[in-house]
């Protein structure tokens, strides 16, 4: 969705913009060019793989780029070090990225066998792994997290059949896990694996992935300058819906503790943010046909108000 990214955004020349989730660079390259030729980008990811591998990206963008390996959550500590203390826009692009997927030893998919890992930052910060999860959480500590975390219908049933299985020995495999799963659950829809849904909340769960949303959406609207945007792509919809009440909550008026003092209508200041966009922006056929991974993508955005629009009469 770079188009709608980049309208989106409203990038402009000299602007100052985080990608919050670097990734393998595609976003912060399309920021750079479309904010040229003085336009700036601080790009964080929490993988150090998806860092090392920006290196020939901050080369062509000699002083415009800057790396940190860090996860959005914490984004105020690299912005302080780059000394920017606003921004004009921001990007999360949620989940995993395609590197992250096709490789096995990173342990995201069930389409390859690899270890049971789906730590985004491969143990620099997160120690739990997936193996430890299914390993050790009960079948009720389980049930709980596929249903919350992966909204799957059969949760309690995926839960006691790893528990049984890990009794004659413990998972270590993302191919043993899938090949129970498959065997265990009834077949959804169509072209859906009966793994997808476990293993997206093993994933969710070892990442602390809702809860680095909340802080790093708050902490990047607190810092966006005046007429700001802030744009997120999410995938599944417990992000969406993270993502929608945080924005709809952020443009309406916070209520008052003391007095109500009510003011005409015509006098009532607006709130500080507005949603650019009320409806999720969707890829269109072309895109998901190229990109089959954008099927399930939903771009929302909203902004900070220009200090004009909110002076009381």
């Amino acid at each position: 969705m770079i188009a709608e990214v980049l309208a989106g955004l409203a990038v402009r020349e000299g602007g100052r913009y985080l990608d919050a989730t670097f990734g393998g660079g595609g976003h912060a390259a399309m920021l750079l060019e479309a904010s040229s030729p003085n336009g700036e980008v601080l790009g964080l990811d929490r993988d150090p793989a998806a860092i090392h591998g920006g290196t020939m990206l901050e080369k062509k963008f000699p002083g415009r780029l800057e790396l940190h390996e860090y996860p959005f959550a914490q984004l105020a500590i690299p912005l302080a070090g780059r000394g920017w203390d606003r921004i004009d826009g921001a990007l999360f692009d949620l989940g995993v990225s395609s590197h992250q997927l096709d490789t096995a030893q990173r342990g995201f998919s069930f389409r390859f066998d690899g270890p049971l890992d789906m730590r985004m930052d491969q143990g620099t910060r997160t120690n739990t792994t997936a193996a430890h999860l299914v390993n050790t959480l009960s079948v009720v500590e389980l049930t709980r997290l596929f249903f919350q975390l992966g909204e799957e219908p059969h949760a309690k049933r995926a839960a006691h059949a790893i528990v049984e299985a890990r009794k004659q020995e413990m998972f270590q495999s993302t191919h043993r896990l899938a090949t129970l799963l498959k065997e265990k659950l009834p077949a959804g829809r169509p072209g859906l694996h009966p793994a997808t849904r476990i293993f997206q909340a093993l994933r969710m769960a070892v990442n602390n992935e809702l809860e680095q949303l909340e802080q790093g959406l708050k902490a990047a609207m607190e810092r966006l300058a005046p007429g700001g945007r802030l744009a997120v792509i999410s995938f599944h919809s417990l992000e969406d819906r993270l993502v929608k009440h945080a924005f709809k909550d952020a443009a309406v008026l916070p209520q008052s503790d003391g007095p109500v003092r009510l003011l005409p209508q015509k006098q009532q200041p607006p709130p500080p943010f507005e949603l650019v966009t009320r409806k999720p922006l969707l890829p269109g056929d072309a895109e998901v046909r190229a990109n089959p991974r954008a099927r399930s993508a939903k771009l929302r955005i909203i902004q900070r108000r220009e200090p004009s629009l909110s002076r009381v009469p």
